[in-house]
């Protein structure tokens, strides 16, 4: 007998689902809800008879929430948490058992490790001496970022501002993009680092730059397609088994292209850094 509260062509994300029917279930349903709103990764990771022990529920409960979810099958469910998992929130790598954050906290930088190889190895080297070209040949060079993505931006700006004349990142507090895509034109360069979770409208923003004739790098998450038109796309892993992305390839990523850019800048970039320093020591902005 299908749920009063199963609907087969529901496809509001997982979280929304347990949100929603929240209020309506049962005290041992809710119990299981409230878990899963705080470890909805769990889901995936055991099966029905497990996830009802880990959350001291019967299975029949679990069976009953999951079809008030609109699941057809704990299977059903499973996969879709799965899904979910791929591009969605953080939260739902978070763990319930102790020993499951235990790698997150080990002190070995395995992560960080195992995030720099893959992203280093599927990255090839005449791909970064194009870009750091492009970087110093550039009419004007402009870095893109938003939510975490605008950190790495800025990394970026501050780095290369001391040896490039032309160089803007956007955007900034209460700007809108078109206030500055409007103003990119052939000869330019656009680095947009466009890590998970990415805004609404990024494929459309990226479709733009590259209709005003600039040259597209993208720096993004290993699970990101590569744009058809970008001219460079590196991939980063920033897998974790914590709660929170693990970003140090990123940030290996944009170091790379800034050493290479100083190099490729050559004594006009040398000249323009000795500046900068000069004029810093002048006004005193260095103790």
């Amino acid at each position: 007998m299908k749920s009063e509260f199963q609907n087969a062509g529901d496809e509001a994300p997982f979280l929304t689902r347990v949100q929603r029917v929240l209020p309506q279930l049962s005290p041992a349903e809710r119990k299981l809800g409230e878990f899963l709103l705080d470890f909805p990764g769990e889901l995936g990771s055991y099966d029905a008879q497990e996830l009802a022990r880990l959350c001291d529920v019967s299975k029949a409960t679990v069976s009953r929430f999951i079809r008030k979810l609109g699941f057809a099958s704990y299977d059903q469910a499973k996969k879709a948490v799965r899904d979910e998992r791929q591009t969605g929130s953080r939260a739902f790598f978070a763990h319930a058992e102790p020993e499951a954050n235990a790698a997150a906290l080990a002190l070995d930088m395995r992560e960080e490790k195992d995030n720099l190889d893959w992203t280093f190895a599927n990255l090839d080297a005449s791909e970064l001496e194009a870009l750091a070209a492009a970087v110093v040949d550039a009419r004007k060079v402009w870095i893109t970022g938003q939510r975490i993505s605008q950190s790495f931006a800025h990394y970026l700006y501050w780095q290369l501002t001391k040896i490039v004349g032309e160089v803007v990142v956007f955007p900034q507090g209460g700007e809108t993009l078109g206030e500055h895509v409007a103003r990119i034109k052939e000869g330019d360069l656009v680095i947009a680092i466009t890590l998970r979770r990415r805004i609404a409208g990024t494929r459309q923003l990226l479709d733009t730059i590259v209709e005003s004739g600039a040259r597209l790098a993208l720096i993004s998450d290993e699970n990101m397609a590569r744009h058809p038109a970008a001219h460079w796309h590196f991939h980063c892993r920033i897998h974790s088994d914590g709660p929170q992305f693990n970003h140090a390839a990123v940030l290996a990523l944009c170091h790379q292209i800034v050493v290479r850019a100083t190099l490729k800048a050559g004594r006009t970039g040398r000249d323009r850094l000795r500046k900068v320093d000069a004029v810093n020591e002048k006004l005193m902005q260095y103790e």
